[in-house]
């Protein structure tokens, strides 16, 4: 447990306000915060990257034998091996990295209370998301009543859905409000205008290999969104906010540092936008969310493989030969080595990974992995022993999110607000909580990215719960009172960034169109150049049946 912040300190640090004075009750300022970094095995990890695995020597000689071999237990991998099975092919074997499957949608436990370590949430999926369709249907969160398909509105997140901080009191709503006849209105109406006119013949959808790729497309791809917004005319500071805190959310770097393409994407995949008042119908619509986030989904997905599911495991290196795949796997708690000879090989795997197990990995991963540039994130669970005091206005909600104008520049420009895992459940009074913290540090470009990587590497706990407490407690005063501990999840790749051209990028269209061999398929979010569940689970979902399919040649 890393140890050595108390509340006092908490309050002494830069970072904090000083309205944290008020938080502290009698006799708590010297209580210790207690916490933990918890999660990603980055030091395991990384010795594949050092090329320093260990020995790759097998005790006695022993050979393991599967049909299908998936490498990464993340959204893709887990999709791939239900498709597999499903096909009635049950001789495959899962190898992932941590102790747990579910990849940056894992869950934690807090005081008996399940929280999200990552994604926390699950859009009504559109009309080309068949297969994410299917396996709603299938779990009971959707299902059909008078022809039309409905959601099990028990896992839809309950209502007020969320709010912002804005000038010291909490509003409804992320969109800042806008005055009748003010410049902000103008500037919504036109983002709406100039969204339309430049989707205009063009189709979006996710996952987005759904629908042809275009010139346009490609257009909007090569410039950055921000840039795109300035050549526009919009310049609000209140709409600037909004889009990169979008950016940030669903890409984890903001609109300097991803495609005019991925920000239009976001809103013409989805459900538009429109100035408020305007038009209701761009409402945003219902989504999945539970207390564990959307480990709800990858743990249901992890259960029927049973035995199949080989965690601790370390892919070190994967040959493909005419007649099968070789693989050298390391147990990471033991060091132990074993090889494993597969027909078939599913790489669910980040491109820079999946370059590095490969023996003879082709030209078109390796130039699409060094192309991609992940962001970093922080996710921090805060355990509260009772409920926060909430000012006048919008009431606690299931996403709150901080509004910050001061810019990049800003300490606190990385943070996304937080969940409330309890939001979700059925008790009848407010009561003791978790609320789970996102950082997005993906933005400023790839030195940025690396320095944040390494910051969270090379900073103690200590010093990232601080930056948490400070950033919550401008609008939460009394949270270093409330909060009982503190455990930190740090993804130093947690998802690729579709900077300006990546998603054009013909490497990355050959790995998605072309196979580099019968027995081997590709398989990860990389592959969409962003990162959600639907991209994830239908590409596993892809491979899963190539695989199938070529076992069956």
């Amino acid at each position: 447990m890393a140890s050595g912040l108390t509340r006092r300190a908490a309050l002494a640090s830069p970072w904090a306000a000083g309205t944290w004075l008020a938080a502290c009750r009698s006799g708590e300022a010297d209580t210790p915060l207690a916490g933990a970094w918890l999660g990603t095995s980055h030091a395991v990890g990384h010795r594949l990257q050092d090329g320093a695995a260990g020995s790759t020597s097998t005790a006695g000689g022993t050979v393991q034998h599967c049909d299908v071999a998936i490498v990464g237990g993340g959204v893709a991998g887990l999709a791939a091996a239900r498709v597999l099975m499903r096909a009635g092919i049950n001789n495959i074997r899962l190898f992932e990295l941590e102790n747990v499957a579910g990849g940056n949608a894992r869950a934690h436990q807090m005081g008996g209370m399940a929280c999200p370590q990552g994604a926390h949430y699950l859009p009504m999926p559109g009309p080309e998301a068949t297969e994410v369709t299917e396996l709603l249907f299938e779990l009971g969160l959707m299902r059909t009543e008078f022809g039309r398909t409905v959601a099990n509105e028990r896992h839809l997140s309950h209502s007020p859905q969320e709010r912002l901080w804005l000038d010291g009191e909490w509003v409804d709503g992320l969109l800042p409000p806008a005055m009748p006849g003010s410049k902000r209105l103008a500037q919504y109406r036109l983002f709406a205008q100039r969204l339309t006119a430049a989707s205009q013949g063009l189709r979006f959808a996710i996952p987005s290999h759904r629908v042809p790729w275009a010139d346009g497309h490609a257009a909007l791809d090569a410039i950055a969104f921000a840039d795109w917004l300035q050549a526009q005319g919009l310049d609000d500071p209140a709409l600037r906010w909004y889009l990169d805190y979008i950016c940030r959310d669903d890409y984890g770097a903001d609109s300097r540092s991803v495609s005019a393409w991925a920000g239009i994407h976001y809103f013409a995949s989805r459900h538009g936008f429109s100035a408020p008042g305007d038009d209701e119908s761009s409402d945003r619509h219902g989504v999945f969310t539970w207390p564990q986030g959307n480990a709800f989904l990858t743990q249901r997905l992890a259960d029927p493989l049973g035995e199949r599911l080989l965690t601790n495991r370390m892919v070190r290196r994967a040959e493909v030969q005419r007649h099968g795949v070789t693989l050298e796997v390391l147990h990471a708690a033991t060091g132990a080595s074993q090889r494993w000879l597969a027909k078939q090989l599913v790489l669910a795997v980040p491109l820079h990974v999946a370059a590095r197990v490969l023996t003879t990995p082709p030209p078109a991963l390796q130039a699409a992995a060094a192309q991609v540039l992940h962001a970093p994130w922080l996710v921090a669970n805060l355990q509260l022993s009772e409920p926060l005091t909430d000012k006048p206005g919008a009431p606690p909600s299931w996403d709150n999110v901080l509004l910050d104008l001061a810019g990049p520049a800003s300490p606190f420009s990385a943070s996304l607000g937080y969940v409330d895992a309890m939001h979700q459940s059925l008790r009848p009074a407010p009561g003791p909580t978790v609320l789970t913290v996102y950082w997005a540090l993906g933005g400023g470009g790839r030195a940025t990215a690396s320095q944040q990587r390494q910051a969270l590497l090379d900073q103690p706990w200590n010093a990232w719960a601080q930056r948490v407490m400070a950033d919550l407690s401008r609008a939460h005063p009394d949270l270093a009172a409330k909060t009982v501990r503190m455990d930190l999840t740090r993804y130093g790749h947690a998802m690729a960034v579709p900077v300006p051209g990546f998603r054009s990028s013909a490497a990355l269209q050959a790995l998605r169109t072309a196979r580099a061999s019968m027995r081997l398929h590709f398989a990860h979010s990389d592959l969409a150049a962003y990162s959600v569940f639907e991209e994830a689970f239908t590409l596993g979902h892809e491979a899963g049946a190539a695989a199938a399919s070529a076992l069956r040649a």
